[in-house]
């Protein structure tokens, strides 16, 4: 399969999650990604916890599978002036996440190196951007808590809690993405380059979207309610014998079928259920009949029982479940890594059917120089 970004070389100056993700996004899809390293240790992902037996860390396996490492050391004036000529004469894309300043201070920033190369599409993911917080680091849970997220997470009685989850990271990574995309796109139409700016904070207003919009009609936004959802009902987790249940019934129809398949027919007629907006005044009420029934059985039953019946419904499952789960195993979302007995998720869409798969090896710190020096003398295109 031909795919859509071969021939494209990306230098990734980027380290954790944020950066890498695009990377890895870009990598499965056909780009030559550069991965350029401090040779002190490089990425510190490399360390995070758990580690395998290479050295690398699962964490770093999982989003830089199939890229080349180089190390630079950018303190080294004529280390940094190969950087800047490997830019400069071969990168279509440079992605970057380092702490504020740094590029700026190594002039490696898009305004310096785009002067030399102005089909360069520059990414900077940022922390906060640009405004008064432009100079401070951010991670995932800052980022998680200081937007609102955290907030609106977690059960109405209790304290709020962090999505268990780097949603911020990985989001920032697909719009790092799309806007590389972008403008790879548009430099067809134009010959011309240009700079993309995402970052976790923009990334983390853009998952409240549906609360800002509440807020701006209603005149209030939305609270924390755990697994009970809003404006239709029965919308929420109910605890079976084995775990929990998420059921959403969205139409009166629905919730007579639901109705038999809990062998409560008689639910449907009762004055206080009937209609929508009667179940959405009486949860408490519904969710207690529900709740004792549901109880019964386990996650599998009613799974089974409310598939059948054409109910909206999901059990709320563990990684290792999800992971062993045939649907996962149908849509072939899982890769090996090197070792073979290790699984990774591989990128989330098909093309033509197909999941597009890099090399399923994620560098050794420094391993591709001379391959990336050699590339350096060959033509450019």
């Amino acid at each position: 399969m031909t795919l859509p970004f071969e021939g494209v070389t990306v230098v990734e100056l980027g380290t954790s999650v944020a950066a890498p993700f695009a990377g890895k996004i870009l990598t499965e899809l056909g780009a030559q990604v550069i991965k350029v390293e401090n040779p002190d240790g490089g990425d510190p992902a490399r360390r995070w916890y758990p580690t395998m037996p290479d050295g690398n860390s699962a964490s770093y396996q999982s989003v830089n599978m199939g890229k080349h490492s180089v190390t630079i050391d950018m303190t080294d004036d004529g280390e940094l002036a190969r950087l800047k000529a490997l830019i400069a004469e071969k990168a279509d894309v440079v992605l970057q996440n380092l702490r504020p300043g740094a590029v700026e201070r190594f002039a490696i920033d898009a305004a310096t190196l785009r002067k030399d190369n102005p089909r360069l599409i520059y990414c900077n993911a940022g922390a906060f951007g640009d405004g008064p917080l432009g100079d401070l680091p951010g991670y995932d849970p800052l980022m998680q808590a200081f937007s609102g997220i955290t907030d609106l997470t977690g059960e109405a009685d209790r304290p709020p809690s962090r999505v268990g989850v780097s949603l911020i990271d990985l989001d920032t990574g697909m719009w790092s993405t799309i806007g590389i995309i972008s403008a790879l796109y548009r430099r067809q139409v134009t010959g011309q380059g240009g700079v993309v700016d995402t970052s976790l904070f923009e990334t983390s207003v853009g998952w409240i979207t549906l609360p800002v919009a509440e807020l701006a009609v209603s005149g209030k936004a939305p609270k924390r309610s755990g697994l009970q959802g809003p404006i239709v009902a029965p919308n929420r987790g109910y605890q079976a014998s084995d775990g929990i249940q998420v059921i959403v019934v969205g139409t009166d129809g629905q919730f007579r079928r639901f109705c038999d398949a809990l062998n409560c027919s008689e639910l449907a007629d009762d004055p206080r259920f009937a209609k929508s907006t009667d179940r959405l005044a009486n949860e408490p009420a519904l969710s207690q009949i529900v709740g004792e029934i549901i109880a019964t059985d386990t996650r599998a039953s009613w799974s089974e029982r409310l598939n059948a019946a054409g109910i909206p419904n999901a059990p709320v499952q563990t990684v290792e479940e999800v992971v062993a789960h045939p649907q996962t195993a149908a849509l072939n979302l899982l890769r090996p890594g090197e070792d073979a007995n290790q699984q990774f998720v591989g990128l989330p869409l098909r093309l033509d059917g197909v999941r597009p798969a890099s090399d399923n090896h994620a560098p050794r710190l420094d391993e591709h120089r001379q391959q990336v020096f050699d590339f350096m003398k060959t033509p450019h295109n």
